[in-house]
């Protein structure tokens, strides 16, 4: 089946990995020399590109980190899209992240590292921290859907808006202390995040606690 076409003959698709290709070299220069010292030409140069063609697809260098940074949300957006009604969050979590440690993840262990990263220069980088925003912004979103089909309520309906947001913002803070313990080789004192199940318990509970219950135990 033909890809969709767009604009010059370019798929979709194609665009999405170029796009992501792109990202990969700019994060690796941005966490190896730093965001201010990285330049839209060396982008450029380490894909193979002419620059003309990184602002084709990005408006600036620090835009360039976006595919990479969103890459930090989608193994737990992809395991909550399945979510079944008479499961409860933690046991959801635990199955499905179980599984993606035995068969091929949605984001290869090396984008998922990129993607941690950018995530921690975005404490110190307000271009990079509008990325990662932008990718829990996205969270949020799909989390409104998620939530309003278990709990039968439409996508803007107050209560589903408000469960998003704090679902999304657990997501954030977790995924961002996370982060730093990996790339400090720290351990952290409430759980060990490297055992799958206290992984999906900790996120579980959090997400229970800040939704006052109402999102994490199974639904008729």
């Amino acid at each position: 089946m033909a890809e969709p076409k767009r604009k010059g003959g370019v798929s979709e698709q194609r665009r999405a990995r170029l796009r992501l290709e792109i990202s990969r070299e700019a994060a690796r220069l941005f966490w190896a020399q730093g965001v201010a010292a990285t330049s839209g030409d060396q982008i450029a140069a380490a894909v193979g590109l002419s620059t003309r063609t990184i602002w084709r697809h990005f408006r600036s260098k620090e835009a360039c980190a976006e595919p990479v940074v969103t890459q930090g949300v989608v193994t737990l957006l992809s395991v909550l899209r399945s979510w079944p009604g008479d499961v409860s969050l933690e046991d959801h979590l635990l199955t499905g992240l179980s599984r993606l440690r035995e068969e091929e993840p949605p984001v290869s262990l090396a984008d998922e590292m990129l993607a941690v990263r950018m995530i921690r220069l975005a404490d110190t980088e307000p271009a990079l921290r509008t990325a990662w925003l932008m990718a829990c912004d996205q969270t949020e979103r799909e989390l409104r859907t998620i939530i309003g089909e278990r709990l039968g309520l439409e996508t803007g309906n107050l209560r589903v808006r408000l469960y998003a947001a704090a679902a999304a913002s657990v997501v954030r803070v977790l995924d961002e202390r996370i982060g730093a313990a990996i790339l400090d080789g720290t351990d952290l004192p409430e759980f060990d995040y490297k055992d799958v199940r206290a992984l999906a318990r900790h996120y579980a509970h959090a997400i229970r606690t800040a939704t006052d219950g109402a999102i994490g135990e199974p639904v008729a």
